[in-house]
This record gives structure tokens, sequence and C-alpha cells, in this order.
């Protein structure tokens, strides 16, 4: 059946012409005017289809086509001066008409309605407006359907084509839908695939229905990756009233402004937007970039844009991609965008938009002291200089100390607990935690170098309280960190000595792992260590470099390309050691390979030997005490003395002997005896080229 032969029963089913009940008074409601608007228009395009439907014999619609049909599309009977000829006319069609120009006289007076706002919002043409209310219409009044399906002739079309509505609104035959359409641009209505050969259906999206009827929703596409953020209280060195008036000036040019806020994590980034924001009259919608894939990136940032101008919110653009992301150029961003970056990551370019650099600054003991007792519950009950204490340990951010007051904690040494495992997801993949069970006392080293380990802890301990004071400040604007180079070795004690002053300060000690900082582009090392330090730098951790010859290794000659950048990537990795103030160990086999530059950036250089005799003979004493017991420590003294004079090995070697003499000892059933440590000594000797002779075997036996 053609759709001529569908249309049919549709047409016939319609009331007379004489029956049309024409509006006496225009309502004041702008979603009813739209809608009598949209009728009128409906109404008069009846009039004029039946009219020329009377053209048509009563027989030739039996027709797979009739005549009249294919006579209306040469002879082109339905044009628009033919119809506005019918209007004056015809009585009803004149009613009809005269009431549409006094409903349409009237929505153009309309200023301050949410339709108008939209339409001013995303400067809508004339005709987008008319395809924009035909979709309002058939979403706000079901029964629409019906008559648009009549009106196209064609029973499955119940829904808003071009076609339709230039018809409707008796437009020309050019696309109002085309690729520079604001109603495409900003998605405010959707086209569908209906069937091969069939217009697509065009129809309102459901957030602006929902809109322009008085509601505030989020958009779906911004469900589960944007947020609200709510105020709170500015800290007094956050340059509030500067941003604020420079935007200001932005704005009365009719201009944008683009503020990237860089910071790390909790350090109030967000907070900072959210106060300027509010100082603007406007809310903060913050957009997480990593939850958005690649393809779905310019659809989310046009509903996200669209979201901020229908409900005047500024947006805070966050997470690790947002660095990478470009602006789509075909949707016009909302006038104040905020970009929350880490240090040493870059903002997408702003275009024709003033792009400011807001950071935030690390509190100071004062600062975090004072968040203690205003965000914490109970701290004016712990112990006189507790909360003192734990400012003094631990350099914590705003959000560490909001949410340590959000957990309650008991008290001081819970509250300590408690940011410290905090603390230990910041630097995420890029670093490992470390487990410091070792105190001073488990060191056997040599007494200058035992005494240089002490200097160190106690600079680190009291590093915070010199640096706050403005003299040393003054002199010393940059390299304020505390960098130490344990070189010596393998086996020798680095890695322990490292976790015996993390344990000491009573900080979390990181292995940072160089795979995830080493890049082989140009500039990124640099970057991925900067990150590490400001990270790093607010939670007070003990940073530790092994092998750290290999990121901080010595310049050479520049022989070729490669070679300039090489010493490119070193010269950048020196600025980030400069602005770091943060406490570092770098363990290194080569210390000739660490370049100058950095040497002579370090505090401390502590060489470890391999240790003598007698520390030779403290550490097996002590080795053995501790794996196989006092009991065996003692009766073996004579053995592992004999050990100690003849056999040069490292304590890591020692260590490892005692292990494996434990484990052999326990599948023989029987205590530990000098041929189980001698079974551990040669494994260890193996792995050095080295082995001990029979001489040696039956010397190190005698009673």
């Amino acid at each position: 059946m053609t759709d001529a032969h569908q249309a049919a029963p549709l047409r016939h089913g319609i009331a007379s012409e004489e029956a049309i009940a024409i509006p006496s008074e225009i309502p004041a409601d702008p979603i009813e005017r739209l809608l009598m608007r949209i009728r009128l228009r409906t109404q008069l395009r009846v009039l004029w289809l039946r009219t020329m439907w009377r053209r048509e014999s009563e027989g030739s619609v039996q027709r797979v086509v009739s005549h009249a049909q294919v006579d209306a599309v040469l002879e082109e009977w339905d044009t628009r001066e033919a119809e506005v000829a019918f209007r004056r006319s015809y009585p009803a069609a004149r009613a009809a008409a005269d009431a549409l120009m006094r409903v349409e006289l009237a929505i153009g007076e309309d200023k301050t309605s949410r339709l108008k706002v939209l339409i001013n919002l995303f400067e809508l043409t004339p005709r987008e407006v008319d395809l924009l209310e035909a979709c309002l219409a058939a979403s706000l009044d079901p029964g629409l359907a019906r008559v648009f399906a009549y009106l196209q002739d064609v029973a499955c079309r119940t829904y808003v084509t071009e076609e339709l509505t230039a018809k409707l609104f008796e437009h020309d035959r050019h696309a109002v839908l085309d690729a520079d359409s604001a109603l495409r641009r900003w998605q405010l209505v959707m086209e569908e695939t209906v069937a091969p050969g069939e217009p697509p259906a065009i129809m309102c999206d459901p957030l602006i229905r929902a809109w322009v009827l008085g509601g505030h929703h989020l958009d779906e596409a911004l469900v589960g990756i944007a947020r609200p953020l709510p105020l709170a209280d500015p800290l007094s060195h956050w340059p509030i009233e500067t941003s604020v008036a420079r935007i200001e000036r932005v704005f009365a040019g009719r201009g944008r402004a683009q503020i990237t806020v860089q910071g790390t994590p909790g350090s109030g980034r967000r907070t900072l937007a959210a106060v300027i924001a509010s100082r603007l009259g406007l809310r903060l919608l913050a957009i997480d970039s990593d939850a958005i894939d690649e393809d779905n990136w310019p659809r989310v940032f046009a509903r996200a844009q669209r979201q901020a101008f229908l409900d005047r919110c500024a947006l805070a653009w966050t997470g690790e991609r947002v660095a990478h992301r470009l602006w789509p150029r075909h949707v016009s961003p909302f006038p104040l965008q905020f970009v929350v970056v880490e240090p040493g990551q870059l903002s997408p370019s702003a275009v024709d938009a003033m792009d400011e650099v807001i950071v935030t600054a690390p509190l100071t003991l004062t600062e975090r002291e004072a968040l203690l007792h205003n965000l914490v519950p109970g701290v004016e009950t712990w112990a006189e200089g507790s909360a003192a204490t734990l400012a003094s340990r631990h350099r914590l951010s705003i959000g560490e100390i909001a949410a340590l007051g959000r957990q309650r904690p008991s008290g001081p040494d819970d509250a300590t607990e408690r940011v410290r495992n905090h603390q230990r997801n910041r630097l995420g993949n890029i670093a490992q935690w470390i487990e410091c069970p070792f105190t001073r006392d488990d060191l056997v080293l040599p007494v200058t170098l035992r005494e240089a380990v002490e200097d160190l802890v106690f600079e680190a301990s009291v590093r915070m309280q010199v640096w706050e004071e403005s003299a040393a400040r003054r002199l010393f604007s940059q390299g304020r960190g505390l960098f130490a180079l344990l070189a010596g070795p393998p086996g020798t004690g680095k890695t322990m000595t490292a976790q015996t002053i993390a344990a000491t300060l009573g900080l979390d000690l990181f292995r940072i792992s160089l795979s995830e900082v080493v890049s082989k582009y140009v500039g990124e090392t640099s970057k991925n260590l900067q990150r590490v330090f400001a990270r790093a730098e607010e939670m007070d951790a003990v940073l530790l470099f092994d092998e750290a010859d290999a990121l901080f290794s010595r310049r050479t000659e520049i022989k070729d390309a490669h070679d300039r950048y090489a010493n490119t990537d070193t010269n950048h990795l020196l600025q980030a050691v400069e602005t770091y103030g943060g406490l570092a160990l770098l363990a290194t086999n080569r210390k000739s390979n660490i370049d100058p530059a950095f040497l002579r950036r370090l505090r401390y250089v502590l060489d470890f030997p391999k240790p003598e005799a007698a520390e030779r003979s403290e550490l097996w004493r002590r080795l053995v005490g501790e794996l196989a017991g006092s009991e065996a420590a003692t009766r073996l003294t004579p053995a592992l003395h004999r050990l100690a004079e003849s056999i040069e090995v490292t304590g890591a070697q020692i260590k490892y002997a005692v292990l494996t003499a434990v484990f052999a000892s326990r599948r023989d059933g029987e205590p530990v005896n000098v041929s189980h440590l001698l079974r551990g000594l040669e494994r260890e000797l193996i792995k050095d080229g080295r082995a001990l002779s029979e001489r040696d075997r039956e010397r190190l036996r005698a009673p």
C-alpha cells in the first residue's frame, strides 16, 4: 500500500474546516503561547492542504499514484504564494492567520522566559527557532504526532522533519541543520534515522525540554563524571580579589577567561576555583577528564559547555588527561573555564581568551596547625603540642586535614597513622612504599659515617622550622630541599640506612620507579620528576632513588643531536631539584657517574665502604642472634670471629649467608653450625666469582 493510501483515512477522519476553533485570548504562559503558535501554524496548513486535496477525485485515490497527486507535484500546486493567497481569501484561514500574528507579536515581546533566554544564549536564527519550537511542541503535546503525519501525508511520519517545518513556517528549501547550525553544534535537537529513504526524525533534546519547563538537571552525558563543588573558606594568601578583578575586566569587554590552577592534589585547587566563581555570581561544576574516552570527548565537551550556559556555572576540568585534551573549535566555551593541573602539567591552550596561572602554595606551618584546630574535632583535648607536632612532621594539605576531620581520630597517634595511610597513596604507581622496620641500633657503620647519618636526621627533623624564618627564606630562595647521596658498593647498607632515616623521622619511605619517571622524549623526564617532587613535598615523605646514576648522570660532550637532547634533559632535572623542598636520598653504586652539578646541590654525600673486620664480626654476631637465636650466636662466637677476620664480604652477603644457614640447619634437623654457615657463605661468594679453598674450610671449621 502506498503512502497516499495510508494517509487517506487520516484526511477523511479530520473534521471539516468550518469546525476549526480559533482562540480568542493569548495565554500569559510562554509555553502555552508556543503551543498555540504551533497549533495555529498547523491549522493554517491543514486548511490549505484540504483545499488542494479537494481537487482530487474520489476514484483517483484508489490508484497507486493518482492523477491529481502527479499534477500537484508537476504543476506545483503547493507553493508559498498559493498558500498565502488562500489565507487572504478564505475566512477561516484569515481568522487563523490573524490569531497567529497576535501570538507571534506576543512571543516577540517576551524578553524573560526560559525559551527566550535559550534563544539568546545560543544565538539561534529565526529558522532555527522555528525548528526548535516545532520539536518542543511535539514533545510537550504528543497529540501533534498524528497531526504531523497528516500534514506530511505519510502515516508513519509522526515526527518533525525539515521539510515539515519549511512548509509550516514558510521557509525556503535551504537546510536548517547544516554543519554551522547552532542547533547541531549545541546538540539542542537530535536527528534519528528512521528507515531507508525516509527523512530523519528531529527531536528536542530531553535536557533542553526539561530546562525550558523550569527544571535543573545534569546532562546524562555528564552523569558520573561531573559534580557541583560546594563553597569553603579561602586561605588568606590566595589571590582571590586580584583574579576576580582581572576576570571582571575581561567580562566587561565581552571576552573569555581560562584560569589554570596549578598545585598538588588536596591543595585546595578546586576550592579556590569555586570561590572565584562564586565572587562572580557563578556556581562551579567540576568535570573529570580521565572518565571521558577520546572518541567521546567532543560530544561531552559540547554538552558540558551547554550545561554551563544553561545553569550559569563555570567549569573546572580536572584529571591527568586534561593536559592532553584540545578544546574543540566548533563550540564556543563558557566565558569562565578553570583547568586544574599538577605542577609540571600544561593546560589546553585557550583561543581568544585571557589565560592566567594561579599556583596553590603549600600551607605554612601556622596554617596547618590552625586548620587542624578548626577542622578536626577533639584536637583541643589532645596533649599540649600534639597538633603542632603533627603539623610540623607532615606537610598536610587542606584536603587531607578536612578528610582527617571527617574520620574523627581518637587522638594524635590515631591521627598520625591515618595521615600516613592516606599519604601512601598519593604517589600512585610512580613509587613503591617500603616498610621501615629498622632503628639506629640496627646500623653497623663506621663512626664517621654514623655521625654523618645522625647529622642528616637532625637537620631533617628541624629544617621546616628553619625555613619558616624570613631570613633563611630570603637567603635560600631555591635549594631548600635536603638531598643526600648514599654511595658505595652493593650490600653496604645504603637502603637499610634510608629505611632507618625514614623510621627515625616518623616518615614513609618511597622507592621511585625509574621506569615510570624516565622517558625517551625530551623534557618528559623532568616533568615526571617535577610531579613526583610536588606530590612528595606536601606529604613530607622520604624519596629513595635507587641507581640514581641512571637519572642524574654526567653530561657528555656534544657530538650529535642525541647528546644535545640528553644534556637538555639533565639541565631540566637540575631545575627540578632546585625547586624541591623535601627530603630525597640518592643511592648509587657508581658515584663517578653522577653529574658534578648534582653533587654540588647535595647537602650530604655519604660514602659506604665495605665493612672492616670488626664491623663484619658485629654483623655476623647480630644476624646469627636474630635468625638462629642468641644461644647459637654465643656458641658460634669463635667461628664467627674467624669468618669476619678471614673473609671480606658485605653486610648483605652476611645476611643472606646466615639465612641460607638457617634453612640448611632446618633441613638437616639440627642447630645451626659452622658447616651451615660455610654453605651459605660459599653460595654468596659464588655470585662474585669467588670460592673457599679446602684449606679455608678446614681452618674455619676448627674449634
